[in-house]
């Protein structure tokens, strides 16, 4: 696992002749660097698997591509957590936003039917304070742990001038392995193909921007209020951590016959079904099989949101969709309500109007959510 380095790009400044110039001087702390390390090495030790090699302290992270691969292909996918991070330190509640970070990049590699292997991050900082980065580590270490995947190594870099002091960024590359024979594509996807959709934890890592407008900026909200629709409060609601749905994909690929799947973030379920449905096909998806939860009805009626918009925006409480075999439906859906994962059949894949018109839209949405 490779170690974390403070860095800053400030530029210098000349020093007055009474007073030497110093890296903490300039805001970069280096021991309250090496504080962190101390505080989060224990998370991150957590978060393993066998083929790692070495640990915290070297420039790189090692990791060996052990197993019986035939013809491995490695996938990679990189994101990060967004303005989500602003309600996180709004409340000073930094242990979840980790697993945002994790989720959002281990459920991208899944897509082609690849296994997380490991991942590394990247935290960016105003002014390190070891016990809110050891928070977010921790949250890292969780995800890692539920995707199965290693933690290989991060960097920390310390920001004065930059940031502010109390802000921070993340972000994330994870690497996944798949076999060339087993790559889900859209070119597996089949005119009477069932789409299988996978219930959200709530907005997940997208529409932040949009969610804060509406609830913070028009609507004069608490985070620390409490929000009968929710049972909670409102922060605790909008920093619930976004689903990883990693070893459900594979397990669900491992016993029955799916095409794709399709992680459904910025864009909503449209846009990002799309990316796997091949031309000349179309996913026809029906509204009333489900109903979105109450954070999207509040943000729909609190900003007057239309529904376009709100469907452009968010993923309505649809996180994942599983497009699979029209025989495996029912075998698909046992094995995900067996590991707990809410699903339900969204819809079905036919055939386009126009097979040659490569510009017609490939997903259909018709009907209305019941009670939304």
């Amino acid at each position: 696992m490779t170690d974390r380095d403070s860095a800053t790009d400030s530029p210098a400044t000349d020093s007055p002749a009474d007073e030497s110039a110093s890296y903490a001087a300039a805001g970069v702390d280096i021991d309250a660097g090496e504080r962190a390390v101390e505080l989060f090495a224990p998370h991150a030790k957590r978060a393993s698997r066998p083929e790692v090699m070495g640990g915290l302290g070297g420039f790189s992270g090692l990791f060996a591509l052990k197993g019986n691969y035939r013809e491995p292909v490695l996938a990679a996918a990189s994101d990060g957590v967004g303005t989500k991070l602003a309600i996180a330190q709004a409340i000073g509640k930094h242990d979840t936003v980790g697993r945002d970070l994790v989720a959002m990049c281990v459920d991208d590699l899944v897509v082609c039917g690849a296994e997380p292997l490991f991942l590394q991050d990247y935290i960016a900082v105003g002014k390190v304070v070891p016990e809110t980065v050891a928070q977010i580590v921790a949250g890292i270490a969780d995800g890692c742990v539920e995707a199965g995947c290693a933690l290989l190594g991060g960097e920390t870099a310390e920001h004065p001038g930059l940031m502010d002091a109390d802000h921070y960024d993340l972000s994330a590359t994870a690497v996944g392995v798949v076999e060339a024979d087993q790559l889900l594509s859209p070119e597996r996807v089949r005119p009477g193909d069932v789409i299988i959709a996978m219930g959200s934890s709530g907005l997940h890592s997208n529409g932040y921007s949009l969610a804060r407008k509406v609830l913070l900026e028009w609507g004069h909200m608490d985070l620390e209020g409490h929000v009968e629709e929710f049972g909670r409060t409102l922060g605790e609601e909008l920093l619930e951590p976004t689903r990883i749905y990693a070893r459900d994909c594979l397990a669900l690929a491992a016993e029955t016959d799916v095409r794709t799947f399709a992680h459904i973030t910025g864009g909503g379920l449209a846009e990002n079904l799309s990316r796997v449905i091949p031309s000349g096909l179309v996913a026809e998806l029906e509204r009333g099989t489900w109903t979105p939860a109450p954070v999207f009805a509040l943000i729909a009626q609190r900003g007057r949101v239309s529904r376009e918009e709100m469907e452009r925006t968010f993923n309505m409480g649809v996180g994942m969709i599983a497009v699979v075999a029209p025989e495996d439906t029912e075998r698909a859906q046992a094995v995900l309500t067996a590991r707990h994962v809410d699903n339900w059949v969204l819809g079905a894949v036919k055939r386009s109007a126009e097979p040659k018109n490569a510009d017609l839209p490939r997903v259909s949405m018709t009907g209305d959510h019941p009670r939304f």
